[in-house]
């Protein structure tokens, strides 16, 4: 394990972070997701424009470690504003908010703590420049400490729903890289395996950007837990054959009817599921639920660079001239999910606009 940049423990609780913000709240260092497994290297951001760039091109990526990433550069953004008036201030924050808004559009968890950060810069402008940069630290350190607190919380209910002895199939990467600390999927599958409860983990690739082969088997082979990593193509074979005892996986922005966005393909793994009578299960703090949104329909769905899905490293697996698709989310039906894991408790879909 390479030595943390930072100074002092890391509020992920763990040996190393997505994201973490220097003890003087002037520089903040993510871990450049796209180098895992072979290298861990931390990206140093000193401003909001290095922050926006880390989350839109997927140095940082998982909904609630984007979120936290944004409330981070609303700090930073704070620090750089601290000799402002009131009314330069207000103006600054507000640019700030807009380019970190416009990085990644479906995960929610960004809209929520920038809006979060918005409403302290309102309550706050008028005050000294070093005091409005102390709230936004402290309230971005907050919402990093609220979500490592609801991953613990939700993996020990989602761990009591998991049958004994199962094998967990999960997609992407929704753990302590994705999140602020222990994950959401994956902090279900660290409090089912402590307990004794998991036989073991299977891991989905997850084509094109390989964060299950690449991020999910790294962090659970630190701890030791049991995983084997199969294609996407896979998950049909192993379900038919008796492999899969439950599925968990993340989201990144829930609709109020209990429709589920997540990493493209999840949709086809809930469908299986469904076909072979598989528990379908979804983690995801609060947070992730957006009540304005009534159906998955209307959630927008970001693509991604041709890049991404026709190269990978310096090989070309796409003929050049050759045209692809490269959504980067699916969304899963509400009435294809077994429950929803989060802090609050667990619900079935319908519950959640109650």
């Amino acid at each position: 394990m390479a030595k943390t940049p930072w100074v002092g423990e890391a509020l992920s609780e763990a040996a190393y972070s997505a994201v973490e913000l220097s003890a003087a709240g002037d520089v903040l260092f993510v871990l450049d997701q796209r180098l895992l497994p072979t290298e861990q290297r931390y990206v140093s951001c000193r401003d909001v424009a290095a922050v926006a760039s880390t989350i839109r091109d997927m140095v940082v990526r998982g909904a609630p470690a984007i979120g936290i990433t944004a409330a981070y550069g609303m700090a930073l953004a704070a620090r750089a504003g601290e000799g402002d008036d009131a009314d330069a201030y207000r103006k600054r924050m507000i640019a700030a908010a807009a380019q970190l808004r416009a990085t990644r559009p479906t995960a929610v968890n960004l809209d929520w703590a920038v809006r979060r950060c918005l409403t302290t810069v309102a309550d706050h402008a008028g005050e000294s420049g070093l005091q409005r940069q102390r709230q936004l630290v402290d309230l971005s350190r907050e919402i990093h400490r609220e979500d490592v607190a609801s991953c613990r919380a939700m993996g020990r209910l989602g761990a009591d729903r998991l049958p004994q002895g199962a094998t967990v199939l999960t997609h992407c990467n929704a753990g302590a890289l994705a999140t602020g600390g222990y994950g959401t999927a994956l902090g279900v599958v660290r409090a089912a395996w402590a307990s004794g409860k998991l036989a073991g983990v299977l891991a989905c690739e997850t084509r094109p950007y390989l964060q299950g082969a690449r991020l999910t088997a790294w962090e659970l082979q630190q701890d030791g837990i049991d995983v084997t990593v199969i294609t996407d193509g896979m998950v049909a074979h192993c379900m038919r054959t008796g492999r899969v005892g439950a599925v968990v996986v993340g989201a990144d922005r829930i609709a109020a009817n209990g429709d589920v966005a997540n990493k493209i393909g999840t949709y086809g793994h809930a469908c299986l599921a469904r076909e072979h009578g598989v528990p379908f299960f979804v983690a995801a703090p609060w947070s992730t639920v957006d009540l304005g949104t009534a159906h998955g329909d209307d959630i927008v769905i970001e693509q991604r660079s041709r890049e991404e899905l026709a190269r990978l490293g310096a090989a070309t697996l796409v003929p050049d001239g050759v045209a692809v698709y490269n959504p980067a989310f699916d969304v899963t039906p509400a009435a294809y999910v077994t429950a929803i894991f989060t802090e609050r408790g667990v619900f079935e879909p319908e519950q959640l606009n109650v």
